[in-house]
């Protein structure tokens, strides 16, 4: 049976505030906890009126402190923004506090404007090392080595686990040559889904972390008490993405009765193209719908967003969704 894991931005929608957000984050990761999810991640976008998860850890610290059982991390930090070394110590802090439940996806792109780049005092150019600094930064995580000089602490031997993000074949590559779970961001960019995946189980080389590939896959599912509520809320993540295709993001919005009133024809097929791994039904319904997906992947472990406004229905969402995929 597939694992299923949430996959929260702590939303901050039209009306609430960004304490709203963080508040409604913790309470969905109790949920989950008890609905049975195996993972809550919380992703890094920095500059976004929408997203409340910008200062990542410490927001993964508030949702682990408010949790028991549940694995708690980012999906993802971008390395990029970050030296490893800053990284190590906030993640082997978040370890020391809640040992055997963090884990640390990385991603390489910035996941943000290059504006805000430098704002971060990071420059485009830092993604290019990528690589190498995923491969300094599982140093500083592992044992202590003889004549080593520079230490995380905490961080040091502590082995969070590493996951590799990506929505392209590079991602893949490096996963499969660290030997590390592979995440492919399908719930925004499914085009190189399949031939990642592919990719990423031929070339996986086994390591102490991982003996044999483990793929998440990330996608949007929306479930309600029937197939039209779900409908109607499933427009809150069309808007969104019209939204990011118009380059005008905003909050979270309200759903809407008539989304056709909302986008032009050409907005409607990019946004189709990008929701291509989006899926809304009821609990009768939803598991059918989610089917090809996980057949077709093979995947491991379901990654799942729902963008939707209403935190009440958020949540019942997940419930439901736990529900019906048994």
């Amino acid at each position: 049976m597939v694992h299923l894991s949430v996959l929260d931005l702590a939303y901050i929608g039209e009306g609430f505030t960004p304490a709203d957000a963080l508040a409604n984050a913790l309470d969905l990761a109790r949920h989950a906890e008890t609905a049975g999810f195996n993972r809550f991640w919380l992703a890094e976008h920095h500059n976004l009126a929408g997203i409340a998860s910008a200062a990542t850890a410490v927001c993964i610290g508030h949702v682990a402190g408010g949790t028991k059982t549940i694995r708690v991390g980012a999906g993802g930090i971008m390395l990029p923004n970050h030296s490893p070394m800053v990284i190590a110590e906030q993640f082997g802090t978040l370890a020391t506090l809640f040992p055997g439940r963090i884990d640390l996806g990385l991603g390489r792109a910035p996941g943000t404007d290059q504006r805000t780049l430098r704002a971060l005092r990071r420059g485009p150019e830092a993604s290019e090392y990528f690589p190498q600094d995923v491969v300094e930064l599982q140093a500083l995580l592992g044992p202590p080595r003889d004549n080593q000089t520079i230490h995380a602490i905490p961080g040091e031997d502590t082995n969070v686990p590493l996951w590799i993000l990506g929505s392209s074949l590079f991602g893949a590559q490096l996963a499969g040559m660290l030997g590390l779970p592979y995440a492919f961001a399908s719930h925004f960019a499914p085009q190189a889904l399949m031939q990642a995946v592919a990719v990423y189980r031929e070339r996986f080389e086994p390591s102490k972390q991982l003996a044999e590939p483990y793929v998440m896959v990330g996608c949007n599912a929306i479930v309600a008490d029937t197939d039209d509520e779900a409908r109607r809320l499933f427009t809150t993540p069309q808007q969104q993405f019209t939204r990011m295709v118009r380059g005008t993001r905003g909050q979270l919005p309200p759903p809407v009765d008539d989304i056709e009133s909302v986008w032009s024809p050409a907005e409607k097929a990019h946004v189709a193209s990008m929701m291509a791994c989006s899926f809304y039904g009821a609990t009768t319904t939803i598991k059918d719908k989610l089917a090809p997906l996980i057949e077709a992947t093979g995947a491991d472990e379901l990654m799942v967003s729902a963008a939707i406004w209403d935190h009440k229905a958020r949540v019942r969402s997940y419930e439901l969704l736990a529900e019906a995929m048994g």
